[in-house]
């Protein structure tokens, strides 16, 4: 079953913000994506990039996925399918119905230390707008 990572960054509280994506076939394959994101928070740009994440593998074709993320509120809004902050809702609703694609679909948190390609490529994205 494959993997994927994903990571949210951002500069400052609503800062320039950037996703990232780890994609590990586990064929020798891997793919990678760093994403500039609008101006949010570092939760806003964990749930932008998880819909990404989501978004890229339906674009696969892929039905079978374990997803890593070092983002506690996503793992436990995802695993009670309930989020406090109305900010959130809408996400965790667009994510629901994305996870409903899936055949099989495992999310799991990792320490961010285990997280560090997609944080990585999150970064770099946050970098690449502050280059502009």
């Amino acid at each position: 079953m494959i993997e994927v990572y994903f990571d949210g960054a951002s500069a400052g509280q609503a800062g320039r913000s950037g996703a990232g994506i780890f994609i590990n076939f586990k064929d020798g394959r891997i793919e990678e994506h760093s994403i500039p994101l609008e101006e949010m928070s570092n939760h806003e740009a964990e749930y932008e990039a998880f819909l990404l994440a989501l978004n890229r593998c339906i674009e696969l074709g892929i039905t079978k996925a374990s997803f890593r993320t070092d983002s506690q509120l996503i793992d436990e809004a995802v695993e009670k399918q309930f989020v406090r902050n109305p900010l959130y809702k809408p996400y965790l609703a667009s994510a629901l119905k994305k996870i409903d694609q899936f055949e099989l679909f495992y999310l799991k948190w990792i320490p961010s230390k285990t997280n560090r390609n997609a944080d990585r490529l999150a970064r770099l994205a946050v970098e690449k707008q502050k280059r502009k």
